[in-house]
């Protein structure tokens, strides 16, 4: 369904309200450097080799890029970050971005972090959710050897046991403390069990509402008629299904491996057959909001006008529970803030954790805002002319 757009991002005023203009300046020279991918690329292998050398480059990144997308070091390190986002009616979503081993020490010891932010969510509505990944607490390659329809052996039976003993962990935890709780994607080639581990913690967990929320590609073709699956099986079964919609993270990683092993590449065809999957999600899930609640995670600004249109069109008032807006800390402000400053529900992905720890995460922010058509552009954009708007302003006074 197509829905012309207006202006609702668009009032800069509203949207930097919380940046101080020295703040709006650093972002302003980092987004300008972020929009050149060559030197997004030797920046990142200088922090490489500066980490590498133990150079003291820590307190650099600390007050440029870090301050830009992490709330902190710690959760309690990050409480200025959630206060501030709270006094302008958004909500924080503490994301552990630290990669830890891969193994059994560094899965308990990421599962013993996402509960610390499960406690501190608690009873608390600045903190709507708590998210993990997978592949954070669970060894990944024992999902793919089941998704390859390939027996696990005694050791490997064993090692998955743990792996669905520490995601049941999670979620039990989550659900005694009504603490609702975001699965993120992995690859195509290992989500099949992934899925179906967290359908059954839906069955048991969102009885009476969603707690568990499943992460939905859209990018990938096939995944429009996997949550209508999902949802099917939700209503025989009798629970929430909670869906969480974002285009996707895989893309490149996905098209070699399909090559490479020679299948179909189950990416979309165009960024188009995405927009108009991802659209249509949006409005199945509004459509049948009676047993699914949706978490919209996107920096697209059309799909988050559509789904603003779309509760309007059904009488659905923007603070309902059972509909949240998402983007990044340190992207999207003229998204968030204006959807907040309307009344929606709208929270922040706020990554936190060491410096050094968190680079991967950060490149991966740099590398986004290089290769998304537009999205340094924009955000350069939106600063310089809230800068002139405030400049003009500080004239007329």
């Amino acid at each position: 369904m197509e829905v012309t757009t207006n202006p609702i991002f668009d009032d800069v005023s509203i949207a930097f309200t919380s940046k101080s203009n020295r703040q709006l300046r650093k972002a302003y020279w980092l987004f300008t450097l972020m929009g050149k991918g060559w030197l997004v690329a030797i920046g990142k292998f200088f922090v490489k080799l500066g980490f590498a050398l133990h150079l003291p480059i820590s307190k650099i990144i600390y007050w440029t890029v870090y301050d830009q997308f992490c709330g902190g070091v710690t959760i309690k390190d990050s409480q200025g970050t959630i206060d501030e986002l709270a006094s302008h009616g958004i909500g924080s979503i503490l994301d552990y971005s630290v990669e830890g081993a891969k193994n059994e020490k560094g899965f308990d010891k990421t599962m013993a972090e996402i509960l610390k932010t499960i406690d501190r969510a608690a009873d608390d509505d600045n903190i709507p959710f708590c998210v993990f990944k997978p592949s954070g607490v669970a060894l990944g390659k024992i999902f793919t050897k089941i998704q390859a329809g390939k027996a696990l052996t005694e050791k490997e039976q064993a090692i998955h046991q743990r792996n669905k003993e520490r995601i049941e962990k999670i979620c039990k935890v989550a659900y005694e403390k009504n603490v609702r709780v975001l699965i993120d994607a992995e690859e195509s080639w290992l989500q099949d069990p992934i899925d179906e581990l967290v359908y059954q913690m839906m069955e048991k967990y969102n009885k009476e509402t969603a707690i568990v929320y499943n992460t939905y590609q859209m990018y990938r073709a096939d995944m429009f008629e996997n949550l209508k699956k999902a949802h099917k099986r939700a209503k025989e079964k009798g629970y929430y299904i909670g869906a969480k919609l974002v285009r996707g993270a895989y893309m490149e990683k996905e098209a070699e491996r399909a090559e490479e092993m020679g299948y179909p590449n189950p990416i979309q065809i165009s960024k188009e057959r995405t927009d108009i999957d991802y659209n249509s999600a949006l409005e199945y899930c509004v459509e049948n909001l009676d047993n699914i609640f949706v978490f919209n995670g996107t920096h697209n600004q059309y799909s988050n006008y559509f789904l603003a249109y779309m509760m309007d069109k059904h009488g659905i008032k923007p603070n309902d529970e059972r509909v949240h807006f998402a983007q990044l800390y340190g992207m999207s402000d003229n998204i968030s803030f204006n959807l907040a400053h309307k009344g929606y529900n709208v929270a922040k992905y706020v990554p936190y954790g060491p410096v050094k720890a968190v680079m991967p995460y950060l490149f991966r922010r740099a590398e986004e805002n290089t290769a998304v058509a537009g999205q340094s552009s924009r955000e350069f954009s939106l600063i310089k002319e809230e800068l002139q708007r405030r400049r003009e302003e500080r004239k007329k006074s």
